[in-house]
């Protein structure tokens, strides 16, 4: 057990009986009031976000999860069978852990987990992957001036904004965060 005051954000705790991570700490002094901390918590089970405040002095019980580098596979259904690369575990992970942008993710990926005990808690994809367009309009020679963008389908089936210079077979770098086009690359 710890005290909310030892708490900061990105931190993992139990609350009401669910593993939750803090996304907003503030803390709080209101007039004449005493002080408290605010927080917003996600949910790792569920995926909501809830609010609540803590007193300094109140007791909270803080998770420590094993983040674990893992190499994804091959999709089973709504898991996905990645393999710790030192062990070679292939532990079956929720897709719905790595949010709505899994469809960036190529098999052979590394990604992280975090494990609570043997159970996958949450999961991160990488910030950045390298995809190689399949389809996408014919591009404009000389059009690289302007910031217009057209619709592109990745090897992965997903679909992004490219600019219009590029085609069919380019390798490109995505963000997964913000499924943004980042650049060409050359390999």
């Amino acid at each position: 057990m710890a005290l909310a005051s030892d708490l900061s954000l990105g931190s993992f705790i139990r609350y009401n009986g669910d593993i939750c991570q803090i996304i907003e700490w503030q803390h709080r002094t209101p007039g004449n009031w005493r002080a408290f901390y605010q927080a917003t918590m996600r949910n790792l089970r569920t995926g909501g976000k809830t609010e609540t405040r803590f007193r300094p002095d109140e007791a909270v019980e803080v998770v420590r999860l094993e983040m674990r580098e893992l190499q994804y596979l091959y999709r089973d259904g709504d898991s996905l069978v990645c393999m710790d690369n030192e062990t070679y575990e292939q532990p079956y992970v929720n897709v719905a852990l790595f949010g709505e942008n899994i469809d960036l993710l190529k098999e052979g990926s590394m990604v992280i987990v975090g494990f609570d005990g043997d159970t996958p808690v949450i999961g991160q994809l990488p910030h950045t992957v390298v995809l190689e367009i399949t389809y996408t309009e014919p591009g404009v020679k000389g059009d690289t001036a302007t910031k217009a963008m057209k619709p592109a389908t990745l090897e992965t089936g997903a679909q992004i904004k490219v600019p219009l210079f590029c085609d069919v077979g380019d390798k490109i770098r995505v963000d997964t965060r913000t499924r943004e086009y980042m650049e060409r690359v050359k390999e």
